[in-house]
Parts: C-alpha cells; sequence; structure tokens
C-alpha cells in the first residue's frame, strides 16, 4: 500500500516594494509606475493551472503570501484572486492564509478588506520599534506607524497576528533589542519571529558591510531575548519562532516538516512529491521566473512559468528532510525520517552516535530532536547527517 502524499501548502510571491531595504536578499523589486495588479493576477492564475497535476486532488491547507510587500496590492486583488484559486482547488475547511503586511504601506480600510477577502493571519514586518534602527535597516516606517498598524489591523479582526522583530541591528545593545522586544509585546501578538540580522550575497549590506554589535553582545542579546519572551508566556518552538498557544504558523510548520508546497508568482519556489507505479515518493523543487517583466512575459510563452526543476536524489534526503526537521525545538518523531528519507533510522542512529555524545541531540530514539545546544550550532549537527 502506498503511504499517503504529504500536506499542501501555495506560496504566493508578490515582487514590488516601495523601497529596496539594504539587507533584503529577496525577490523584491520597487516598482516603475502603477502596479500591474490585472496582469499579475492574470499570471498568477495561469501559473497555478500549469502546477494543478501535482497537487494530485489534495486540499490547500495553507496560504503564505509573500514578498516584497504584499500589502502594496489592493483588497480587491486577492479577494478575486483566492475565487480564482478556489475553483481549481480544495481550500481545507479550517485553511490559514497569511499575508506578510508592512507599516506604512497599509491603512484600516484596507486592513478590513484583507480581512473580508478571507485573510485570517497577518504577519506586520515591523523589525525595530527605533529610529536609528530603522533608519539603518532602510525602513520606511518609524515606531509610531508600527504600532498604529498593529491596532489597525485588530480592529479589522485580525485576530492571528504575527510581528517581524531583527536583532543584532547596527548600533543595537542588548538594551534595545530588549527595549523592542517590550515594545512588541505590549501590542499582544500572537507570535513572533525573532531572528538575527544576516548580511547576505547580493545585498547593500554584503558590499558595504555595517558594523554589527560585537560577539559577546550577540550572544547577550539572544539569551535575554529567549528569557524575556518565554517569561510573557511566548513558546519557542522554531529557532527564530515564538507563539502563544496554539497560534503556531502552521504554513511554516508544513515547510519544516517537510510537506509538500506549489509556488505561483515570481520568482516562488516550490516542493512536490508524486508517487511512482511501485509506491515510492519521487521528490521535486521548482521554482518560477524570477523578474518580473520576465514573468509577466512568460503568460503569452508556451514554456509556462517554470524556470528550473531539480530532483533531490535519494542521497540528499536525508540532509534536506534534517535541515528542516531539526529546527523544529520538538524535533519530529523518528518515524517521519523513514517515512520522507526512505533510510532505515538504525542507518541513522549510527551516524547520530557521536552528536548525541557531544550534546547536541536529545530524546533519542524516539525523536530526531535538537538540544539546546544543538540549535544553537545546528550546522555542525547537520554535518553528522550529511557524512556518508
Amino acid at each position: 500500500m502506498a503511504k499517503p502524499l504529504p500536506p499542501l501548502s501555495l506560496y504566493i510571491h508578490t515582487p514590488w516594494c516601495v523601497r529596496k531595504c539594504p539587507y533584503c536578499d529577496f525577490n523584491s523589486h520597487e516598482p516603475d509606475g502603477e502596479l500591474p495588479e490585472a496582469t499579475y493576477l492574470k499570471a498568477l492564475l495561469h501559473d497555478l493551472d500549469g502546477d494543478l497535476a501535482l497537487a494530485a486532488g489534495r486540499q490547500i491547507q495553507t496560504i503564505f503570501i509573500g514578498g516584497g510587500t504584499p500589502s502594496l496590492m489592493s483588497p480587491t486583488f486577492f479577494e478575486r484572486l483566492f475565487n480564482g484559486i478556489r475553483r481549481r482547488l480544495p481550500f481545507a475547511p479550517n485553511i490559514e492564509i497569511t499575508m506578510e503586511a508592512n507599516p506604512g504601506t497599509t491603512e484600516q480600510a484596507r486592513f478590513t478588506g484583507y480581512r473580508e477577502a478571507g485573510i485570517n493571519r497577518l504577519s506586520l514586518g515591523i523589525q525595530s520599534f527605533q529610529p536609528a534602527q530603522l533608519k539603518a535597516l532602510g525602513r520606511i516606517h518609524g515606531g509610531e506607524e508600527a504600532i498604529t498598524a498593529v491596532g489597525q489591523a485588530r480592529a479589522a479582526g485580525f485576530d492571528n497576528i504575527n510581528i517581524d522583530l531583527m536583532h543584532g541591528l547596527p548600533g543595537q545593545t542588548p538594551s534595545l533589542a530588549l527595549d523592542d522586544i517590550d515594545q512588541a509585546l505590549a501590542l499582544s501578538p500572537d507570535h513572533l519571529s525573532w531572528y538575527q540580522l544576516t548580511l547576505e550575497p547580493n545585498t547593500a549590506f554584503h558590499s558595504q558591510p555595517p558594523v554589527l554589535p560585537e560577539e559577546e553582545a550577540l550572544w547577550d542579546i539572544q539569551e535575554l531575548g529567549h528569557q524575556r519572551l518565554e517569561q510573557a508566556g511566548f513558546e519557542r518552538y522554531e529557532i527564530s519562532a515564538y507563539a502563544k498557544p496554539g497560534k503556531q504558523s502552521q504554513h511554516n510548520l508544513n515547510y519544516w516538516q517537510f510537506g509538500d508546497y506549489l509556488g505561483i508568482g515570481a520568482g516562488a519556489h516550490g516542493k512536490l512529491t508524486t508517487i511512482d507505479p511501485q509506491g515510492q515518493w519521487h521528490i521535486e523543487r521548482r521554482w518560477k521566473t524570477r523578474q518580473p517583466d520576465a514573468y509577466l512575459r512568460r503568460d503569452n510563452d508556451p514554456r509556462g512559468f517554470v524556470a528550473g526543476k531539480q530532483p533531490i536524489a535519494a542521497d540528499e534526503l536525508p540532509l534536506e528532510f534534517s535541515m528542516n526537521a531539526l529546527r523544529l525545538t520538538e524535533g519530529v518523531a523518528m518515524h517521519a525520517w523513514s517515512a520522507h528519507t526512505g533510510q532505515p533510522q538504525e542507518a541513522l542512529l549510527a551516524r547520530l552516535h557521536t552528536a548525541a555524545k557531544k550534546g547536541l541531540l536529545m530524546e533519542m530514539p524516539e525523536k530526531l530532536r535538537a538540544s539546546p545546544q544543538g540549535l544553537l550550532f545546528l550546522n555542525e549537527l547537520l554535518a553528522f547527517i550529511s557524512d556518508e
């Protein structure tokens, strides 16, 4: 009997931003004139048409709209988009639909419109409340605008709100980092994504690096911030994610548990599983044309929107699976290892014996779970898994 396919999510990319932030390595572009909403909507649905066979009759469990800045698009755009998707794929009854939004690109009426269109989870990219840090990051909003945006979202009916915060920022002290956390907590979010600034290739910060806090200050920020969030009732369930009970991001959980996801929009990525006649899984990653103008031209191109495909080879599956699963603080059941990699548990246990002795793992053999030290040194832990 063939094992069932993994749960299926949908990622939708909107590639436009008011201004490109110097730390951002995402596929985002400043628009040249008015946003082509109608043209992009048509292209997104045609893009989805090309992937429908890969859905294999599964319901969409979650949708995540990222960018860029999705909140530059109108509520009507999303209403029409969701109507078009529903005509093609069934939605799970309790589907989670998340949209990223930036303070400074929204207003009360738009939040109300997004909620009425069917978006039921909001992720606000605040990053910091401090004027100096916001200026250094190139953000277009101030701290007061961020506070106002959360209030407007609540008034519009959103009862599931994430706040994105960054730490390790230029000129940031542990005191300033904790102040950011305290200001975020005062807004009563349901979820906090709290992650360290990294200097990624092909960004302005990479070519002209800012002065970042020293290593000792970074360790203090992480330790003190983690304590402050846990004291406030937030559970750390992933390396950079904290949630109130029952408010974990279901979309991101599907990523980390190695579920499937369709990706539509300029530069969107997907991971899809198919089953061969012998009942074996085959997993493929695919990505779409990256530049917005080129993506829109692909709508009239017989090649479609796919820019590339890459099957995940059997010997790559252990690392691919573990890179995701080990980010979860609770890990995954050991039987999931065999289900997703096709390898016996014994092979994994033998491979990780040394990692367990070094204190990087816990709760073996029932679970594949990183210890607190393993979460801090995840690359070191993954090196044991990638060893032949």
